[in-house]
């Protein structure tokens, strides 16, 4: 045995030596598996690289399992998590609730959770340090360069858009901070941060190429389409002195809220010369924007919002089945399904949202109305067919263990009961039903946009993109500049772009002032359905109140005195005509507090930085 070890130990100091003979050749290996930042900032492809952290840390994950529907008059999520103590305006500096709620790599809140400050922080420092290194790289392709500015420039203004629509004016860091630094630092006044994010997108045209050379990236017309959002947001009433008094009296800090002067028409017309400025470049159009007699104006919306790009889109985030492995981080398909297909029911649409959406030849629906209510989704307005799915509508074909009990493949959110008024059977996509009871959603509606019915989303996740920014809501801010500039006869021109697209008739000629303001929030409300403009709308808007309260949905019973062996007939048909009527939706009880038109800057943070002021109500 001691013979062995001798033998090991000459081959150990034998090796030993060799190494210490190579030891300059060791030392100067490259790290395996990544990459120093010497080696990242002398290749334009590894800064590309970094470039691309970029854009996730700033669009996120629109697809999670929440979204930000849930937190709007959109939608409710089923599982709770603690959003419904968000929509009670109970979050504070020490928590935002289901906003941020991490539960490790399958985060369920990715949408929201990069929307908080230090995330936000994060990815400015990302461009801080991009900037503080690009004009030193030595490059044969200077064109590459100077894109991966106009991108880096597009995503620090992004970043820095939603730190102000979430908090207001913040400090405005143009530095990456070492460790020996001065974090201290003050917030900007919420003017100086508009103007600060204008600029980095003027920076970014400057910059930019006409067209993305991969798909999803940022070129020049999405920085213009961009800022037409950014500068409509700032001219709105929550940053107008003259209307946003309720919010800001009793602050000693209005600056970082809003405007403290200058002229709100101008701001207006910012607004609506940088609308118009995308418009006027001839790039984009409606998808499919006059629709024939014969066309199914639903199909065309279903076509739109599951293709993989049309000449309306300006901005996807793209996502392909492989993207986030986790149980949590990308399949829309299977988390907003209904459970009687074994999806998960979450993300439901809530009746306010549904009630909104009109009468085929334009007139209000109206539960008073006997017609209405006897048959409530007969001769609505398309895009409630492309987004919405309800009772007895015909879905993709249920799987295998599901289509023995529905062979006919239709939305099932009833309950059959008998003459005395006792249940006797529950539709497969209800909580009562056979199949994942747990995962019934509670409203008595599920989400159809976005999803792809040709998979079956148990197995395979879609490849559908996010539609970021689309023309048809470039139209619609502009619309919304030309109203609040009395500039009626062109907005109303507008908007009926969006209506004739729809199917619906066009809005009245002399229609002004409150009258047609409400006319286009509601049209607004309606195109831009669960593409994540409902949450900002309704604070830029100061239209809380009239948002957060409690929710309802439709209950759907048949009610018979036969037998009663399935959900329905034999021959398909339903025991009886289906009665409708609106019910609460249990535990979806919101509250509105003024506090909540701005968030907290969170306790630690304040702690670390003294010169920041905390947002009122808090």
């Amino acid at each position: 045995m001691r013979k062995k070890l001798n033998i090991l130990m000459i081959f150990f100091i034998i090796a030993l030596g060799f190494s210490c003979e190579n030891k300059d050749e060791f030392l100067n290996k490259e790290p395996l598996g990544d990459y120093s930042e010497t080696a990242v900032w002398s290749d334009p492809n590894l800064i590309e690289t970094f470039v691309n952290s970029m854009y996730r840390n700033a669009l996120g994950f629109p697809f999670a399992i929440e979204r930000l529907s849930d937190y709007s008059d959109e939608s409710f999520f089923t599982p709770d998590w603690d959003v419904t103590n968000f929509n009670k305006s109970l979050m504070t500096s020490d928590g935002l609730l289901g906003w941020s709620v991490d539960w490790g790599n399958g985060d369920p809140t990715a949408h929201t959770l990069h929307y908080r400050w230090a995330p936000l922080y994060s990815n400015v420092r990302r461009a801080n340090i991009f900037f503080s290194k690009i004009n030193s790289v030595k490059s044969d392709d200077q064109a590459k360069v100077d894109r991966l500015k106009g991108e880096a420039y597009f995503l620090r203004a992004w970043t820095y858009f939603y730190l102000t629509n979430l908090y207001g004016g913040v400090p405005i860091i143009t530095k990456a901070y070492g460790l020996n630094d001065n974090f201290e630092v003050a917030r900007n006044t919420y003017e100086e941060c508009i103007n600060y994010v204008v600029g980095q997108i003027d920076s970014a045209v400057m910059f930019l190429p006409e067209s993305a050379p991969v798909k999803g990236r940022a070129y020049k017309a999405a920085a213009m389409a961009f800022k037409s959002r950014v500068l409509l947001y700032a001219a709105s009433d929550l940053h107008n002195p003259q209307k946003n008094n309720s919010i800001v009296s009793g602050f000693s800090n209005p600056a970082l809220l809003g405007y403290q002067g200058g002229d709100a028409n101008a701001r207006w017309t910012a607004a609506k010369n940088a609308a118009k400025a995308v418009i006027d470049l001839a790039k984009f159009d409606l998808y499919k924007k006059s629709p024939a007699a014969g066309d199914s104006v639903a199909q065309n919306f279903v076509e739109l919002f599951t293709s993989k790009g049309t000449e309306e889109d300006i901005l996807l985030q793209f996502f392909s089945p492989k993207t986030d492995e986790s149980w949590s981080g990308y399949n829309p398909a299977l988390y907003c399904g209904p459970n009687g297909y074994h999806n998960w029911g979450n993300n439901t649409p809530i009746g306010e949202l549904v009630d909104d959406y009109e009468m085929k030849d334009g007139s209000a629906f109206d539960w008073n109305n006997a017609t209405h209510k006897a048959n409530p989704y007969a001769n609505r307005d398309s895009r409630l067919y492309a987004t919405i799915l309800y009772e007895g509508v015909q879905w993709r074909v249920r799987p295998p263990d599901a289509l023995k009990i529905d062979p006919f493949s239709k939305i099932q959110v009833g309950h059959v009961y008998d003459t005395n008024g006792k249940m006797i059977k529950a539709g497969l996509d209800t909580r009562e039903g056979p199949i994942e009871d747990w995962n019934g959603g509670k409203t008595g509606y599920y989400l159809r946009k976005w999803v792809d019915p040709t998979i079956d989303p148990q197995y395979v996740k879609q490849d559908v993109p996010f539609k970021h920014m689309r023309y048809g809501e470039i139209l619609l801010n502009y619309a919304e500049a030309c109203i609040e500039l009395g500039e009626n006869a062109e907005a109303i021109k507008y908007i009926n772009m969006i209506r004739k697209r729809a199917g619906q008739p066009d809005l009245a000629a002399g229609l002004n002032g409150e009258a047609l303001r409400k006319a286009y929030r509601h049209e607004r409300r309606i195109e831009l359905a669960f593409e994540d403009h409902r949450f900002w709308d309704v604070r830029r808007w100061i239209t809380g109140p009239d948002a957060y309260h409690q929710t309802h949905g439709v209950d759907v019973r048949y009610v018979t005195s036969e037998n009663v062996a399935a959900y329905r007939k034999a021959d398909g048909s339903t025991w009886g005509a289906p009665i409708f009527s609106v019910k609460e939706t249990p535990g979806d009880a919101r509250a509105w507090n003024n506090k909540m038109y701005f968030f907290p800057l969170m306790r630690d943070e304040l702690n670390k930085n003294t010169k920041l002021i905390q947002n009122p109500g808090y």
